[in-house]
């Protein structure tokens, strides 16, 4: 049954809310701490590895934003799996979502405890974790209002500090700082542009799908949109070239900054920083990394609430978890969300070598399993849309249905990868687990009937 446009969440969002949205949702911890993984198998072609999967990431972006502007409706994509591919599809989608950014929150609210630490180490990591879930919680009962102001400055810091990032190190790397000559040896220095060959540059490419996920933010919030049409025309149009700039330059300036084979390559953009010169950089860069943590966790705990109330439209969750507070916001899907959050944070004390471990690993290949379900949407809908209203279709993807199966092709590339790989083999396998677990509770749940 196809979702109607949602009347009931409040249209607070502004434009300039919206595009931080997107902007934030994507430029996270990831890039800042993770993409040392991707550095030091590919060295300085891990450039290449970001490229091929930011190249995937942007032909998803712009099939959700086909998608978003011709039918800004609660849950975005998840309404779009069950109107295009049907409700277990629809189900699996909303779901596969939802335990992505429970998991999220939870690694978000640890690592931000442990950013905090690197000023008060006397304070208990649970301490703090707990703490940074109350306050951002609380930030997301207020209104969706408070949650896009606190997100357009989180993300602001972190856009704000990139540019920065980028200014100084093309400075430096052109040898025009002072002291310094031209910075490019370490591109081919150490054994080569692709020391270690091709095949890490691919596995770099599966490594780092995971960093990008977060875009797709804006979709779902453009349901409390003031003006959700033009709103995500401009927020997913911004973001697909800002986030190529902002991760192939970067990563490319960190590569000629410093060797990739170097100890110090273990934190990337703190260890450019001091190679640069920059005074204080370790606290500078714990801060950028700290606001990128906490929007991450914000962003979490939102789309993850939204996301649960979508589900509560097609009987896909109880209908309880709908009810809105008198501000407009789904109380009881935010406080699940942040329960379930904090219950795993307590499984990485509780079982550290067992549970925990398997909620690290399958959430990444869930997401992957999300992007391929939004492009097969993507596929039947704008089929059926160009037959039945084309005049809705203000955004087109490009070169449809040609780009739309090579992006699916990619994404399936990416999962047949994964089989092959040993890093990623336990990552694939536990998130197969996952979609099993999630596919039986859809056989065994009792049949709920829509709310409208």
């Amino acid at each position: 049954m196809a979702t109607p446009p949602d009347k009931t969440l409040q249209r607070t969002l502004k434009q300039r809310h919206m595009s931080m949205i997107a902007l934030g949702g994507v430029i996270g911890a990831g890039l800042f701490v993770g993409s040392r993984v991707v550095i030091q198998s590919a060295g300085p072609a891990a450039v290449i590895s970001f490229l091929i999967t930011g190249l995937l990431v942007v032909l998803v972006m712009r099939m959700l934003g086909e998608m978003a502007a011709s039918r800004a409706v609660s849950g975005s994509f998840y309404a779009f799996a069950c109107d295009a591919l049907g409700d277990f599809p629809g189900f699996l989608t909303g779901w596969m979502y939802w335990y992505f950014w429970v998991i999220v929150v939870a690694v978000e609210a640890i690592a931000g405890a442990d950013l905090i630490r690197f000023w008060l180490p006397a304070v208990p990591q649970w301490v703090l974790a707990g703490l940074l879930l109350a306050v951002l919680t609380l930030s997301n009962l207020v209104s969706a209002r408070a949650y896009g102001e606190f997100e357009f400055w989180l993300a602001s810091i972190k856009v704000v500090a990139i540019a920065a990032f980028l200014a100084v190190g093309t400075v430096f790397v052109s040898g025009l700082w002072p002291g310094t000559v031209a910075h490019v040896a370490n591109l081919t220095g150490h054994g080569g542009f692709m020391p270690n060959g091709i095949l890490p540059v691919l596995t770099g490419a599966v490594a780092a799908t995971g960093f990008y996920f977060g875009a797709e933010i804006v979709t779902v919030a453009a349901a409390e949109a003031e003006e959700p049409a033009t709103a995500v025309a401009k927020a997913t149009n911004s973001v697909i070239s800002r986030v190529l700039f902002f991760y192939i330059c970067s990563i490319t300036l960190v590569v000629c900054i410093v060797p990739w084979n170097a100890k110090e390559i273990a934190t990337p953009y703190v260890s450019a920083l001091r190679a640069i010169g920059l005074p204080g950089a370790a606290d500078i860069m714990n801060g950028v990394i700290l606001t990128a943590v906490l929007s991450a966790l914000n962003s979490g705990l939102y789309v993850s609430s939204r996301m649960l109330f979508a589900l509560t439209r097609n009987g896909h969750a109880p209908a309880g978890l709908a009810r809105l507070s008198s501000w407009g916001v789904p109380v009881r899907a935010i406080l699940l969300g942040t329960v379930a959050g904090l219950g795993a944070v307590v499984m990485s004390y509780v079982s550290p070598d067992l549970v925990f471990p398997f909620l690290i690993n399958s959430y990444g290949t869930v997401a992957l399993f999300v992007y391929l379900l939004i492009a097969l949407s993507q596929l039947r809908l704008r089929a059926r849309l160009e037959r039945e209203s084309p005049e809705t279709l203000t955004l087109r993807m490009w070169g449809y249905p040609w780009l739309t199966w090579v992006a699916i092709a990619g994404m399936v590339a990416i999962l047949g990868a994964m089989a092959f790989i040993p890093d990623q083999q336990m990552p694939l396998l536990f998130g197969g687990i996952s979609l099993a677990a999630l596919s039986a509770f859809y056989g065994l749940r009792p049949r709920r009937r829509a709310t409208t």
